[in-house]
């Protein structure tokens, strides 16, 4: 009976974190309200690059492989066409400022996938 209790304050814990807002650097996500904001600027986002950022930003510093992406933003289990998960990405990457070549928040890891970084501070090699 303890384990079960225990577990379903775990939920309920988890449950509420979701809402919380996320912070990386200068981005700030709100789920609750469906908000990003760039270093204070609300981010004109669709609802699909809203849950791409807001998934990135759960997993902060950590690579997230394309498959996972369209398996749990997308929700398609089988995997599908890795190039949108790359339009996506470049539509995200144009609104938080930046390319591909000049990546402040956004980092493609090749051959693994991707991941959401707080920029370095100038003058600061990463």
């Amino acid at each position: 009976m303890d384990a079960r209790i225990r577990a379903v304050l775990r939920r309920a814990a988890e449950g509420a974190n979701r809402d919380a807002p996320i912070e990386v650097g200068g981005l700030r996500i709100e789920a609750r309200s469906r908000e990003a904001r760039l270093d204070g600027s609300r981010l004109e986002l669709t609802p699909r690059e809203f849950e791409l950022l807001h998934y990135l930003a759960e997993r902060a510093g950590t690579v997230v492989s394309k498959r996972e992406l369209l398996t749990e933003v997308w929700q398609l289990p089988y995997g599908g066409a890795d190039k949108t998960v790359d339009v996506h990405l470049a539509w995200l990457r144009r609104k938080l400022g930046e390319t591909a070549a000049t990546a402040r928040y956004l980092h493609t890891v090749r051959g693994v996938g991707v991941k959401l970084t707080a920029p370095m501070p100038e003058g600061e090699d990463g």
